[in-house]
Parts: structure tokens; sequence; C-alpha cells
């Protein structure tokens, strides 16, 4: 059973969530729902196919960074001795195999999009994330490719809309950001340019919900959003510890949900909106039994 749970909490079972966040919202956004009523078999392949991509993504992030949590995370259950590196490294491969396969599985196009988030996924992996400038960017494109995967369920859609897909981009650079800090402290200079990129990405999505004459709705969600990522964040702010930073970082990672039902909300899907809020819950109770950074 140790053993068991130790792979789960290899896989990030409180971020996956968030991916599967990334897909619904990306639906919404394709006006899937509207136009291909009682044929959801494609969203079924999605969502198992951003379990697989998430899940391998943070596996194999671990395997590469088994020497480093030897030192300064040795209760994670790689450098623990729970799991060992060889059964991590095939679990993650797995996963993001499964992920693409599901991905093709609901189109071609889709399939060569998963293809592309696992690849993102290992590079980011492997080697930007050892860069302050490209770690951020990488781990952005990650999540942007994620909502576009979603977007995909018609692809013809994808040409059309696929810039929204930078605003994730813009957003998760930031979170990701603010967590260099977490184990030896960060700095204000990045707190405060991780929250001018929270403000970029609202702003964004408020634009385009203004736009689509669902501003007002979509305003709700946001308010929620803000509220649930600046606390935080504002306090790491000021005392820039590693326990703040972690807080800021959980709240900026799990503040994902409220921006796709945002998303969601101003392409006119509310109710597909409400059912995304429902998954932050969920998330939020995984988070305090399993890791989220």
């Amino acid at each position: 059973m140790d053993r068991l749970i130790g792979f789960f909490r290899l896989a990030r079972p409180a971020n996956i969530v968030t991916a599967v966040s990334d897909i619904l919202a990306g639906v919404a956004i394709s006006g899937y729902l509207i136009n291909h009523s009682g044929n959801y078999s494609g969203l079924l392949w999605l969502i198992i196919s951003t379990i697989g991509l998430y899940g391998g993504g943070v596996v194999l992030n671990d395997v590469f960074d088994a020497e480093l949590d030897a030192v300064e995370r040795p209760e994670r259950p790689i450098p623990s001795g729970l799991i060992s590196v060889g059964e991590a490294a095939r679990m993650g491969v797995l996963l993001l195999v499964a992920g693409v396969f599901f991905g093709y599985l609901a189109s071609p196009f889709s399939g060569a999009l998963a293809f592309a988030t696992a690849i993102a996924a290992v590079v980011y992996d492997k080697w930007s994330k050892h860069s302050s400038f490209f770690g951020p960017l990488n781990m952005g494109l990650c999540r942007g490719l994620n909502l576009t995967l979603g977007i995909s369920i018609v692809p013809e859609q994808v040409p059309e809309l696929w810039m929204l897909g930078l605003v994730p981009v813009v957003y998760i650079a930031a979170v990701t950001l603010v967590s260099r800090g977490e184990v030896h402290g960060g700095n204000e200079s990045a707190g405060y340019l991780a929250g001018l990129l929270y403000l970029i990405a609202m702003t964004s999505i408020l634009y385009n919900a203004f736009i689509l004459g669902e501003g007002v709705t979509t305003l709700f969600f946001l308010f929620a959003w803000a509220f649930m990522v600046f606390v935080p964040l504002r306090n790491a702010i000021v005392k820039p510890e590693g326990p703040a930073i972690g807080r800021a970082v959980k709240a900026g990672v799990l503040g994902l949900i409220l921006m796709n039902a945002a998303w969601a909300s101003a392409f006119g899907s509310t109710y597909l909106a409400l059912i995304i809020v429902l998954l932050l819950p969920f998330s939020i109770i995984l988070a305090k039994a399993f890791a989220v950074t």
C-alpha cells in the first residue's frame, strides 16, 4: 500500500485535476458542446490524454531531480527509497505514451498536439528548468499546449484560436518564477513580476469575455481567481521565505481551475464553468494529501 501511495505521490494528483480543467476550458472555447451534443467520446479521450501527459511529465521531473531531491526533499518517494529511479522512469514514459495514444484516438491533430506537449514536458524536466528564463517559459508552454489540446477537439478551430494558449503560458511562467524561491527563499522583484503577469492573464480573459458579451458573468470567476492567488502572493512578497512561497505556488497552481472556469464563462459556457469550479475542492483535498510543488 505504501508503494502504491508512493506512485500516486509522484504523479501529483491534485495537479492532474487542474490539467483536466485545461481540457474542459479548451473544449468550451472550441464550441464543441454546442455543436456536437451527445457525442462525448473525443472529450473522454482528451481527458485521459492530459492525465497521461501531465502525470508522465511530473514523474519524469522527479526522476531527473533524484539527486537534488536527495538533498533538498529527501522525503519524496524516489530519494526515500520507496520507489526506484528505474520504476519511476518506466512509469513516466508509459504515462506519456498513453497520453499521446489517447490524443490520437480523439483525432490525428490532437495526437500531434499531445506529442508536442510530451516533448515540451521532457525538455523542461531534463534541460530548460535550469534556466531562469527558458524554464518558466517552457513550463508555461506545456500549459498553453494543454489548453490548445482541448480546443483541438474541433481541429478547424485551432488555427483561429491558438493564440489564446499564450495566456496560460504567461500565467504559469509567473507561477514557475515564484516557485524558484521555494527551497532557498525568493525575492520581492520576482513576486512583483509574477503579479504583473497574473494581471496580464486576467485582463486577457476579461477582454475576450467582453468582446463575446460575457464580461459581467466572467468577472465573478475572475474575482475569485484573483483573490485566491494574490493574497498568498502578497504574503510571499512581504516575507519571501520557503513556506510563504510554497503557499503562493500552491495557490497559483490550483488557481488554474478558476482561470479555466473564467475561460469557459467567457465563451458562453456558464454551466461548464460551474462544473470546472467543482473540481477545485476536489483538487484542494488532494493537495492536502499529496504534494503540489
